[in-house]
């Protein structure tokens, strides 16, 4: 089968639909399926198909926020990338996908589409995550100008299928997890010599306010064990100055550092606790990634958060916004290091129903329905 993929940004492992779009073509790759890609990186691959980004000022910057970029639409590229294709898959709701969506339909070929963006993610960057209307907006501006016309959408997670029921969305959903790269396992790893004596809470995610470090580091100053623990940041983002700020009084000065994917195997290994404190999230890949490496994780229970659904037990989930309530976990774990390890072997098991070979099958099955549906 030829897949062609519609991404914006391809080859980057800082945006998180980027990397579920590579990890997707990897796959199909290795099971002898021709990908062609269409996006704005410049990637040194065979079947990548290069159009140029959307520099429109204001909504350049807000995606730059985000780790984003937005493509500008090329006919005569999608055209080429699209014909004679099986299927043309999209991530995103954005203007090279309705395009891409038109010339499809022109070459009778089948389009399905994930949902990838929650609009939350947009609202929190511009400090309007409270007017729940403008979300509303959001999702309706969405479907009205793309997923009303997708038949089959790809949802990362039951919580996201139930936002787009409850926005009015139609079509088949299938809730399928963007699954994690099994390279996520638990590897003896010792601790760095300056940090040997630390208990390590890491977080992988944006510096971005939605994600919510600033909750982890008010929760690390009220504890009891302020000066025995060791925060990490795994990212980057527009949040860091601010960050680096909040993190002023506190005793051990969080480490702010991007990792490249095997050194950040090696962070995992040889942190102690995880903690996944965003208010919103599709579903939360690095979340799945370190608890498929051992590491336990503390989750917030936000209602627009499908992380919550790995919470094995209740001192797994906190309360969402309440730093006081996080701070309660993060010491009940440091006191109970034997929930720790039993803990530890329950989550590794947890993680092979996330593997990625597994569900990118599960994708497969949804877009042969698609194909067969288009016959």
């Amino acid at each position: 089968m030829i897949v062609t993929l519609i991404i914006d940004q391809y080859g980057s492992t800082y945006n998180g639909t980027t990397v579920t779009a590579m990890s997707l073509a990897n796959e199909l790759k290795a099971l002898g399926h021709e990908v062609r890609i269409v996006t704005t990186s410049k990637i040194d691959e065979d079947n990548v198909y290069q159009v140029k980004v959307n520099k429109l000022p204001i909504l350049y910057q807000l995606c730059k926020l985000q780790g984003m970029l937005i493509a500008r639409s090329n006919k005569k590229v999608l055209e080429a990338a699209i014909k004679g294709s099986g299927l043309v898959h999209c991530f995103l709701p954005f203007p090279l996908q309705k395009k891409a969506l038109k010339i499809a339909r022109k070459y009778n070929i089948p389009v399905t589409a994930g949902f990838h963006l929650q609009p939350e993610n947009i609202t929190y960057t511009i400090h309007l995550e409270k007017f729940k209307w403008l979300n509303k907006l959001i999702y309706y501006y969405f479907r009205m100008t793309f997923y009303r016309h997708i038949k089959y959408i790809h949802c990362p997670s039951n919580m996201i299928k139930d936002q787009l029921i409850l926005h009015n969305y139609q079509g088949v959903f299938h809730v399928v997890s963007n699954g994690y790269n099994p390279i996520y396992k638990p590897l003896k790893i010792d601790k760095p010599n300056e940090l040997k004596d630390k208990f390590i809470i890491l977080m992988i995610g944006r510096y971005s306010r939605e994600k919510r470090q600033d909750l982890i580091i008010k929760a690390v100053k009220e504890s009891k064990y302020e000066k025995d623990i060791q925060l990490i940041f795994a990212g980057k983002g527009p949040w860091y100055k601010k960050l680096k700020k909040l993190s002023n009084k506190l005793i051990n000065k969080p480490i702010l550092n991007f990792y490249e994917k095997d050194e950040l195997i090696q962070v995992i290994n040889y942190s102690d606790l995880y903690i996944h404190a965003s208010d919103a999230e599709i579903e939360g890949i690095s979340c799945i990634e370190a608890f498929a490496c051992g590491l336990v994780p503390i989750i917030s229970d936000s209602k627009l958060s499908a992380t919550n659904q790995f919470a094995l037990t209740t001192n797994n989930l906190f309360e969402a916004g309440n730093y006081l309530s996080l701070r309660d976990k993060i010491d009940f774990f440091i006191e109970n290091k034997d929930q720790l390890s039993y803990l530890k072997d329950e989550y590794i098991n947890l993680a092979k129903s996330y593997d990625v070979k597994s569900c990118t099958h599960k994708l497969i099955e949804m877009f042969n329905m698609a194909i067969n549906d288009n016959k």
